[in-house]
């Protein structure tokens, strides 16, 4: 037998990985090379014939005492579904793995693939013994071209769809090519041989596939795809696997490391919930609690995904799998495993059982619906008035203290979760915010609040770039990370990247329980609700707004800001007004969007607080409308980019009433001079001396509205899909970086284990 070497996974799983030439069911059993056998790891503008400039006015920002009084939402998709002496036909088990993929469509996938019993198993049949080949429909395309493909196996196979089965074990998939162009064969299921023995579902990258795929084949054995799923001998990188086996009809096999996926239980109607292990690790198998009088014992079903978004209407009883942990799902219950690598050598301790809670998810099915809209994008942007609020919902005092001695001595910002550190990140070095695109982007908008509130330095970086350089960080450093999902792979090898140097680490998540909010010492949830959409718009908003609390509560120690702090929060409780009278543009951009549809490219200027504004704007319109555009800092309009201005490069220039205002000013003229074909954004009644429109560092937040809905339509204009743009995917959990993403507990002592503790 040719060596397989499985040093990251639990015994159990290691009778179930392949290779073409066998399989190893015991790990006495498993011969390796030294591991340098292996070789290295491969780790309205309108009359431009005049000069004349469109422009688009948006509402100022314009506090008001007192405010309004606050009113009483990844690479590749993975879906589950097991069920045990709950009888379902073959139509409703295909239906339910296909709504799984539907959910988790967001996700970004260009095929996909399921795998399901071809007969029921039969009532007096021996423990494992092997069942006939599953029914494998898989290939390119969208998850409908799958429904397609479903019905024509099924009638060209004779399979009847009102087929009952009291035990089944399905596993379904949508994959976004990463080794392998989108096939039939490089489709997700793989099968481990022809007869379909073993077969597995994979997110993520096994970053050394090529020196073992090299290396196995040089021992002979043939692979029958492109990808990486295949070379699954010495797993390194990032990967979540769900697998089922002919030989153990019944059952399934899932296991994660850097890639989420969690575990949705519930029971027959008839029961009364269903158990997590016991928190002591001696009784660890998970069963069924007791049932009502009449109910079938044992009977449940569980419900394996990548998303929380493929389980909600399902259930809201979840386990979060941890790295290293592997699920084995059968006969009425579960076990959990984990095997954590023994420092930094090749071993691994003995698969111990772990104690996995229970978790409620608080997200609703109304969340991950459009709700009268057309597509997610637009409800999400349509949602943003009440996501910021819901973001400072019950963490902000808008309301004055009427005595100026208390006014100075009252708390108008609560971040439980950040309570206990705050005199720590006062006292620090430095704070880094470390994020990845559009979660960068609101670091950017905020930064100059933080610094100018909390008089520490500020440093953004990039999460890819932080890991090529490697830049150095400190014991007395704060690292905040930032992340709409909370799985951004990047972001997460920054995290441990950051933990490994004992630095302080803060999470900024949208998701609860995500693997950024359980890895950092403490943290803010954003608070904004499920996002679907590809292209983050109520997340970014939201963002900006949590790290302008962040920076509120660091302050609070100081009597010299104390007039900021109070106009900051006085217009945090006068934003949502503001974007309720921003979205009232909607038609005025959908025009607007008529007039750009047929252009190629678009720049956006911006300066001061506006330049994030003007990179998110543009990252917008890349992402879904597929146009070219750059957001520029309009400081250095004169080194390079005013070249490309002439008659025919439509050109939008935020000049909104900030401390920027005169500069933009100025910038206007310049372009003016050249003729370009200008759109300004500006303020509304901005005739130039006009009043003020409030706190600068939340107008970007208002700004930012017309340019999520002008990529909006652009999109529509340009026949693109608007929820999932071509080649891109809502999380991000795979990554070019080399190693582990498992996050060390780092010199502070533990992370938080279920996220950051009080709201």
């Amino acid at each position: 037998m040719t060596c397989l070497r499985i040093d990251r996974c639990p015994a159990i799983l290691a009778k179930w990985l392949w290779h073409p030439l066998g399989f190893v069911f015991e790990r006495s059993q498993i011969r390796c090379p030294p591991p340098a056998a292996l070789g290295p790891t491969l780790l309205p503008w309108i009359g431009s014939e005049s000069g004349k400039a469109m422009l688009l006015r948006v509402p100022s920002l314009t506090p008001s005492l007192p405010p309004p009084p606050l009113p009483t939402r990844p690479v590749c998709g993975i879906f589950g579904y097991y069920n045990y002496q709950v009888p379902r036909t073959r139509l409703e088990i295909l239906h339910l793995l296909l709504t799984g993929l539907q959910r988790q469509e967001y996700r970004g996938y260009d095929s996909a693939g399921l795998a399901i019993d071809a007969v029921p198993m039969a009532p007096d049949a021996a423990p494992n013994a092997p069942a006939p080949p599953a029914l494998v429909v898989k290939g390119p395309g969208k998850i409908v071209d799958l429904e397609a493909l479903v019905s024509r196996e099924m009638a060209a196979g004779g399979h009847d769809p009102a087929s009952r089965f009291e035990v089944h074990a399905g596993i379904a998939h949508t994959r976004w090519a990463t080794h392998g162009v989108p096939s039939t064969a490089n489709s997700h299921p793989h099968a481990s041989n022809a007869a379909g023995d073993f077969l597995a579902v994979h997110n993520g990258i096994i970053t050394n596939y090529k020196a073992l795929r090299g290396f196995l084949q040089g021992h002979g054995e043939v692979f029958a795809t492109e990808t990486d799923t295949e070379a699954m001998r010495m797993l390194e990188g990032a990967y979540g696997l769900l697998v089922k086996s002919r030989h153990h009809p019944g059952s399934l096999v899932a296991c994660k490391r850097g890639s989420p996926l969690i575990l949705g239980l519930r029971g027959s109607p008839g029961c009364v919930s269903v158990a997590s292990p016991a928190k002591g690790g001696e009784a660890t198998r998970g069963a069924v609690a007791a049932c009502a009088p009449g109910a079938r014992p044992g009977a449940w079903e569980c419900f394996v995904a990548s998303d929380a978004a493929a389980v909600v209407e399902h259930t809201k009883r979840v386990i979060v799998l941890e790295d290293n942990d592997l699920a084995h799902i059968w006969a009425g219950g579960y076990e959990i495993l984990n095997a954590e690598r023994e420092g930094d050598g090749d071993g691994i301790e003995a698969p111990r059982p772990v104690p996995r809670s229970l978790q409620t998810l608080e997200m609703e099915v109304s969340q991950i619906m459009k709700g009268g809209y057309d597509h997610f994008m637009q409800k999400e942007i349509h949602e943003q008035p009440e996501s910021v609020l819901q973001t400072m919902r019950g963490r902000v005092k808008f309301e004055r203290s009427s005595s100026e001695t208390d006014r100075y001595r009252e708390r108008r910002i609560k971040l439980g979760g950040l309570t206990e550190w705050l005199d720590t990140i006062r006292t620090g070095r430095r704070i880094i915010f470390v994020g990845c695109g559009t979660s960068y982007h609101a670091c950017l908008a905020a930064r100059q609040t933080v610094e100018e509130l909390v008089e520490v330095p500020v440093a953004l970086e990039l999460a890819s770039d932080l890991l090529d350089r490697r830049a150095p960080i400190f014991r007395d450093d704060t690292c905040v990370f930032v992340s709409q999902s909370g799985e951004t792979a990047d972001t997460l090898q920054a995290l441990e990247y950051a933990k490994s140097r004992g630095a302080l680490c803060v999470g900024l998540t949208n998701t609860v329980g995500s693997s950024i909010a359980r890895a950092t010492h403490c943290g803010v949830h954003v608070n904004a609700g499920c996002e679907v959409g590809v292209a983050s718009t109520k997340a970014y908003t939201s963002q900006v707004v949590a790290v302008t609390m962040v920076a509120l509560a660091l302050s609070e120690d100081s009597i010299a800001k104390r007039d900021a702090r109070d106009a900051v929060i006085d217009s945090l409780g006068a934003l949502p007004g503001a974007l309720r009278r921003a979205l009232a543009l909607d038609p005025e951009l959908a025009r607007l969007a008529g007039r750009l549809a047929g252009e190629t490219s678009l720049l956006l200027f911006g300066r001061g607080y506006n330049y994030a504004t003007a990179l998110e704007g543009a990252l917008k319109v890349k992402e879904v409308a597929l146009m070219h555009s750059e957001g520029l800092l309009a400081g250095e309009m004169k080194h390079g980019p005013l070249a490309l201005v002439d008659e025919s490069l439509p050109v939008i220039v935020l000049a909104t009433r900030d401390a920027m205002h005169a500069k933009m000013l100025s910038v206007i003229a310049q372009l003016r001079a050249r003729r370009a074909r200008l759109i300004v954004v500006a303020c509304e009644g901005d005739a130039e001396v006009e009043e003020a429109c409030g706190v600068d560092c939340l107008q970007p937040i208002v700004n930012v509205v017309p340019l999520q809905l002008l990529a909006y339509h652009l999109t529509l204009l340009r026949g693109h899909n608007v929820d999932q743009p071509r080649n891109l995917a809502k999380s991000v959990t795979v990554s070019e970086e080399d190693g582990s993403l498992n996050c060390s507990r780092g010199k502070r002592g533990k992370a938080v284990p279920n996220g950051f503790g009080a709201r």
